[in-house]
């Protein structure tokens, strides 16, 4: 059954209200948008076109660059807009809409980066049978299980805010559509819903990153018994990873992993995994792996 709701719509408040700051805010995230999708593509297009980055780690770097992309452009064009113009207007249906691809992207990429911390493992722990573990078949399998964990993480995150009741206000305090400032709008106790949250999102995230955390541990262990240009390379691309899985996690398990209530530093925390996140990622990859360089240079010669 439907929840009751009078709101159709709902009005952004964004970063800021200030007319010179819009201004600012508009030309900062436009370079941050053609510098993240254009990273990622970048990614992508080299992956594809090199055969010297067959291996399943790059597949699955290919995998993260496409959801970067599209996690990017779920969020930031609508934000690029809105530091147009005083009016910030989101209807119920368009609202929903961002917020469940941007759950299921989130949600995708957080058991992506765990099946990259897997590869890893049995490419440095266990490398004469990785070809054997690490089949296509299973990469494929690996790859689809994210993208149906993210999709059934973001239909429960829509079933709860389904049920709620809007009646007014419809004035959102943030510059995306995200649960706990739709929680503040509903004329309902969500506290039960907030539980849920944390259990949902918060507990995801923060299983993940121990997980993440301590199989990087094991792989620290293991690299002991390694040359040290084994080790250099080794530390190489773990590090590059360990970055983006801080650098997505942390503000996660800052943001889900409380009761339901919004600070003030939420939406800078959001602009942070949400818009730059996705940008940093090609940057990273990139600068510290000596093959995806070295296979840039020959895409571009070509």
């Amino acid at each position: 059954m439907d929840s009751p709701r009078n709101v159709t719509e709902f009005f952004m408040l964004g970063l800021s209200q200030n007319p010179k700051v819009q201004r600012v805010l508009f030309v900062f995230f436009l370079i941050v948008y053609l510098v993240s999708v254009g990273g990622n593509l970048l990614i992508m297009i080299t992956i594809v076109f090199s055969p010297t980055l067959g291996s399943p780690m790059y597949f699955f770097l290919s995998c993260l660059s496409f959801i970067d992309t599209c996690y990017s452009s779920c969020m930031t064009p609508k934000l690029i807009a809105d530091s147009l113009y005083e009016g910030r207007a989101f209807t119920f249906e368009g609202c929903l809409a961002q917020f469940f691809v941007a759950h299921l992207l989130g949600g995708t990429e957080i058991i992506l980066l765990t099946v990259m911390a897997y590869d890893r493992y049995v490419a440095i722990c266990k490398p004469l049978h990785y070809m054997a573990v690490m089949t296509w078949h299973l990469c494929a399998l690996l790859v689809g299980l994210a993208w149906l964990g993210g999709f059934l993480h973001s239909l429960a995150q829509l079933l709860l805010v389904l049920q709620l009741p809007f009646c007014g206000p419809h004035v959102i305090n943030h510059f995306v559509c995200d649960l706990y400032p739709l929680l503040e709008l509903a004329c309902t106790d969500t506290s039960v819903i907030g539980l849920l949250v944390v259990a949902n999102s918060g507990v995801i995230c923060l299983l993940n990153f121990l997980l993440l955390a301590a199989s990087y541990l094991i792989i620290l262990r293991s690299l002991r018994s390694h040359s040290a240009e084994g080790r250099r390379r080794a530390l190489s691309t773990c590090g590059a990873h360990f970055t983006v899985v801080a650098l997505f996690f942390v503000p996660c398990i800052f943001i889900y992993m409380r009761p339901s209530s919004t600070l003030s530093i939420d939406k800078i925390v959001a602009v942070f995994y949400c818009i730059l996140t996705p940008m940093f990622n090609p940057l990273i990859y990139t600068l510290r792996n000596a093959e995806v360089k070295n296979a840039l240079k020959n895409l571009w010669k070509k």
